[in-house]
């Protein structure tokens, strides 16, 4: 990063700018922004040590549990959730897989457009909408893996096809594993589960 001389304040270009030639609203947004992200570190830093606080004590408990009593609480891939003892207070820790592509979903595409071509007089016109939809971006300008990985449940007696959905199993990328804290609450036993935001958003004021 840049060094800033004293006098000096650097602009969005990059360029070094004399304070006497900054206008006062300037520089007191620039004060307010830059304390609130100061004062905003320690918040950050709190809640990525919470979460390490409740996967250590979840963890601590679960080994208390199969050390005590020969048995196991959980659920697939590591989840686990915990309820208080009235039943209103809920924690869950999950671990879930974050699927990506590699080259071979190209390659995928490349044969099931092939098909389409091949297909398109007789063809049934929800298949063609399933397979498109498919391979089309989300929101986030990504390929979604859930439809991707449903085509492979379609029973489609052709050799091309089949070559396509072997292709698609091989690009499967199991990236990263993100790990979970979720908290819920409830005014009783028989109330909806109500999600405890940790979103700034959400948060009440």
């Amino acid at each position: 990063m840049q060094t800033v001389p004293d006098g000096f304040m650097m602009d969005s270009r990059g360029r070094l700018v004399p304070e006497a030639n900054v206008r006062p609203s300037d520089k007191l947004q620039d004060e307010l922004v830059r304390r609130l992200h100061e004062q905003g570190d320690p918040v950050r830093q709190f809640m990525r040590d919470f979460k390490t606080l409740c996967f250590t004590e979840v963890h601590a408990f679960l080994e208390l549990v199969a050390d005590q009593y020969g048995t196991k609480i959980g659920g697939e891939k590591g989840n686990v959730t915990l309820s208080s003892y009235d039943g209103t207070l809920r924690v869950t820790v999950a671990v879930g897989n974050c699927i990506s592509f590699g080259p071979e979903i190209q390659a995928a595409k490349s044969i099931i457009d092939g098909l389409l071509t091949r297909w398109s007089e007789g063809a049934n016109a929800n298949l063609k909408a399933i397979v498109l939809d498919a391979f089309d971006v989300g929101q986030a300008g990504k390929l979604q893996a859930a439809k991707i990985l449903a085509l492979r449940r379609l029973e489609i007696d052709d050799e091309e096809w089949q070559r396509a959905m072997t292709a698609i199993s091989n690009s499967v990328r199991l990236d990263v594993t993100k790990d979970y804290v979720r908290l819920h609450k409830r005014s009783g036993a028989e109330a909806k589960w109500e999600l405890v935001s940790f979103d700034m958003a959400k948060l009440d004021t």
